[in-house]
C-alpha cells in the first residue's frame, strides 16, 4: 500500500484545500480511485468521500552547457485530490492522523 502513495503535497494551492478537508496527495501513476482511497484509509484510518486524479505529463528540458545542448524528460506525475468525512483530518507535515 505505501508504494501507491508516494507523498503528500505540500504547496499553497494544497494547503486551501485543506480548510475543505480535501488533501492532495502524489500518487504512482499506474494506481487507480480504489486502490489510492484503500490506500489512504489504511494509512491514515480515515473515511474518504471522494477521489479525483489528474496526470500531469512530464515536460522537455533543454540547458545549454559545455559539451552542448543536452535535453532531457521530467517524470509523468499523478495527483489524487482526496475529500474526507466530515470532521476528519490528516496531519499532513507529521502523517499521524488527527480528528
Amino acid at each position: 500500500m505505501s508504494t501507491i502513495i508516494k507523498k503528500p503535497l505540500i504547496t499553497e494551492k494544497a494547503m486551501r484545500f485543506t480548510e475543505k478537508g480535501q488533501y492532495v496527495f502524489s500518487v504512482d501513476p499506474k494506481a487507480n480511485k480504489i486502490q489510492i482511497k484503500k490506500a489512504i484509509e489504511e494509512m491514515f484510518e480515515v473515511n474518504v468521500v471522494s477521489i479525483r486524479t489528474a496526470r500531469i505529463k512530464g515536460k522537455i528540458k533543454t540547458r545549454l552547457t559545455r559539451r552542448g545542448i543536452m535535453r532531457g524528460k521530467t517524470p509523468l506525475i499523478k495527483k489524487a485530490y482526496v475529500t474526507l468525512k466530515e470532521g476528519q483530518s490528516i496531519d499532513i507535515v507529521t502523517g499521524v492522523q488527527g480528528t
